[in-house]
Order: structure tokens, then C-alpha cells, then sequence
């Protein structure tokens, strides 16, 4: 028997169609099996496609999983974002609250007429200049700076948003190096700061708005404007705006990841 999926193409950090990141949101009734979650994801061909089940543990309303075209990953703002888009217009409310597998719980507020998302803020410190040799090569540019998360959050500093913009990277050079994201990133010329991101490893050459990417850049923009809230603008193709802030919690801290959703699709996957 055919099973009917509900099914969401949303683009997340965006206010009209055609801009920002593409993400499929489907509810589930309950977990499908792994390879077939993954399977569903090749299919889709979006960066991710978000899954949700309805949480009984009682610490969130919604169980999440992301799916890449080729395999589950730990992490990703811009689906989650859709997904909350997804939720809170079907259902109602101000606010919904995922519970993850890798991630903990998340969260996705109203904020006006757009969202905001609160991710683990993750932490980079600077790395060996004999460790990023090979990528620096690949991206095809000498950075000012090169900091990096053991989760495999690479970030490289350049002098200004015409030098981010330039960059054309050996992307299948980047693919066999694994599938950390390589962040780009300088000071904006609109946006406080600017940034590309690619994740050929990940299946994803050059990522349209990452989400996770500035969960990264926030507490790194943060330390360098010397304040816990700016603009930024992801420089890919597409093209998409955030607002960030970093906030403090009672374990660490949170990024607080700021944009519009709009739905593009809705209707059924059939399996």
C-alpha cells in the first residue's frame, strides 16, 4: 500500500521564493527505517530534508532528524528553521521545541514576521598552519586567520567581502578531504559579516545558507566586533540574510540564528 507523506519545500532564510536555502520537511507518524530516511534525502536533492516525529519523552514537542542526499548528519540550522516555519503555521503558537539525536534540544521562536533558532553555540580555536595547508591551497587564497572545531567546523578569515566573493575553490580537491564544512568569512560591505560555505564531502559543493556554519560564526564574530549581535549575509548563489546573537546559558552558550521562511510546496511524498 502507498504511503502518503505529508511534504513541505520550503526556503529557509528567505522572504520570497527562489532565495535562500531549500529544505523538505516531512511528518512522519513514526521513525522509517534509516536507510530509507537517507534514501528519501537523494531523492529530495535539497541540502537536507528535515524529518519529524512527534516526541512522547516529554521533553519536546518534535523528534528531528536531517538527512543530506547521502547520509544523516548531526546538524543543520536551515532545516530546522523550515521546520519550525512548517509547525508553527500549521499548528499555532510562538514557539516549538525539537528534541535531537546529536544536538539536544532546539528551539524555533516567532520573531515578527520571522524566526529565530537557537543553536549550541560551537567553539573553534586556531589551528595549525601545517594542518590547513592542503585546504588553503584548495580555496585558492592565503587567509588571515585559520580557526577550527574538533566537530570539523573549519573557519578561514579573509580581509574583506571582495575577497570571499572571488574565492573559486578546488572543489573535488575539498571533497576528499572529507566532510568538515569550509567556512569563508570576512568583514561585509551591507551585513556586518559575509560568508560562503562549502561541503562537498557532505554532498553539498557550495551550501546556499548554513545554519550550523553560524553557530560557528556567531561566537566568533561575537569575540571579534566585541558585541553579542550583528548582521550577516551568506554569499552563495541564492544568497541569504541573518540576524545573529550569542547568549549566555546555564551551560555555555546559545546562537541565536534570526531569518524569514517562506513555503514554496506543500502536498504528499508517496512511499
Amino acid at each position: 500500500m502507498t504511503q502518503a507523506i505529508p511534504y513541505w519545500h520550503v526556503d529557509a532564510f528567505s522572504a520570497q521564493p527562489f532565495g535562500g536555502n531549500q529544505a523538505a520537511v516531512m511528518v512522519l507518524d513514526e521513525w522509517l527505517p534509516d536507510d530509507v530516511l537517507v534514501a528519501i534525502g537523494a531523492e529530495n536533492l535539497f541540502a537536507e530534508t528535515a524529518f519529524v516525529v512527534r516526541d512522547t519523552t516529554g521533553e519536546a514537542d518534535w523528534e528531528l532528524r536531517w538527512c543530506t542526499p547521502t547520509y544523516e548528519i548531526a546538524l543543520c540550522g536551515h532545516a530546522t528553521l523550515a521546520s519550525g516555519h512548517v509547525l508553527l503555521t500549521r499548528d499555532g503558537g510562538n514557539r516549538v521545541m525539537f528534541r535531537t539525536r546529536q544536538s539536544g534540544v532546539l528551539e524555533v521562536v516567532r520573531a515578527g514576521d520571522a524566526y529565530e533558532l537557537a543553536l549550541p553555540a560551537i567553539a573553534t580555536a586556531p589551528d595549525a598552519a601545517e594542518n590547513q595547508a592542503e585546504a588553503i591551497r584548495l580555496l585558492g587564497a592565503e587567509p588571515q586567520q585559520v580557526v577550527r572545531s574538533e566537530l570539523g567546523y573549519n573557519i578561514y578569515l579573509y580581509a574583506d567581502e571582495a575577497a570571499v566573493r572571488g574565492l573559486s575553490p578546488d572543489i573535488r580537491g575539498l571533497e576528499a578531504l572529507g566532510k568538515d564544512q569550509f567556512i569563508v568569512t570576512a568583514p561585509g560591505d551591507a551585513t556586518d559579516i559575509v560568508s560562503r560555505v562549502f561541503v562537498p564531502g557532505g554532498g553539498v559543493d557550495e551550501d546556499s545558507v548554513t545554519g550550523s556554519a553560524h553557530a560557528a560564526l556567531t561566537p566568533y564574530w561575537a569575540k571579534r566586533l566585541g558585541r553579542t549581535s550583528f548582521t550577516a549575509h551568506q554569499a552563495s548563489k541564492r544568497g541569504g540574510d541573518l540576524t545573529l546573537r550569542l547568549a549566555k546559558v546555564e551551560r555555555g552558550e546559545k546562537a541565536w540564528l534570526g531569518g524569514p521562511c517562506v513555503t514554496v510546496v506543500e502536498g504528499s511524498f508517496y512511499l
